[in-house]
């Protein structure tokens, strides 16, 4: 029986690297699939990785009908054993109901991958209806960490650095890079994952290292050597 399975964790865990790997693992075992995601960082009809992993996808818009492009896809002869989709995050709650539609009446899997909540702590819309019906819902064991060491839990937007709790919902943006003696962003949109207590505190990296004297914990070199 085929299965509807959601895959989801904060940002910097590796869900674009499952969604590739969950691809290749199917298909050298024979079966034949479809890769799709939303607004990836790399551009249109792409997955990519922050491992440097890209796969070409198609791309799903507010206008795409999976139902009818699998219907389409098999009436021509083409054979579809599962769907890989990625930054199911930003489907419309009515795309989640056609994916579970083409798992109960075409019997083919599907593996969706993506952000829980947005930078506010809110279900995304696709998401929630994720959550409604998939078959099992899977947390990824592969665990961020916030700038302090502890489990990220939660992705916050930020501008220059500093985090925001305030505009639209969808923003694409990248994980903000290393930063150095309190060196902000240049005002860029970015976002970075934070553990619970530093998300509701609004305190980014830049926001800790800005406010004491002394290096974190982690980066004090070892006296020893």
């Amino acid at each position: 029986m085929a299965e509807f399975v959601f895959f989801t964790g904060p940002m910097d865990c590796g869900k674009s690297t499952l969604a590739l790997q969950f691809d290749y693992t199917q298909s050298v075992a024979g079966r034949r699939g479809r890769l799709f995601t939303s607004q990836d960082r790399a551009g249109e009809a792409t997955i990519s990785s922050r491992l440097g992993l890209e796969r070409p996808a198609v791309e799903v818009t507010a206008e795409f009908d999976f139902w009818g492009y699998l219907v389409g896809q098999l009436t021509t002869g083409e054979r579809i054993d599962y769907l890989v989709c990625d930054e199911t995050q930003f489907y419309l709650p009515g795309q989640i109901d056609q994916l579970a539609r083409i798992v109960d009446e075409l019997d083919v899997d599907v593996f969706a991958v993506g952000i829980l909540t947005d930078f506010r702590t809110l279900l995304f819309p696709g998401s929630r209806r994720l959550v409604e019906l998939a078959d099992r819902i899977e947390t990824l064991q592969v665990r961020s960490l916030c700038w302090c060491g502890k489990r990220a839990t939660h992705n916050a937007r930020t501008v220059a650095g500093r985090m925001v709790t305030e505009g639209a919902q969808v923003v694409v943006g990248d994980t903000v890079p290393d930063v150095e003696d309190g060196d902000a962003t240049g005002g860029a949109t970015a976002y970075e994952v934070l553990c619970r207590d530093h998300h509701r505190r609004g305190v980014t990296r830049v926001v800790a290292q800005s406010s004491r004297t002394d290096p974190l914990p982690f980066e004090r070199e070892d006296e020893d050597l």
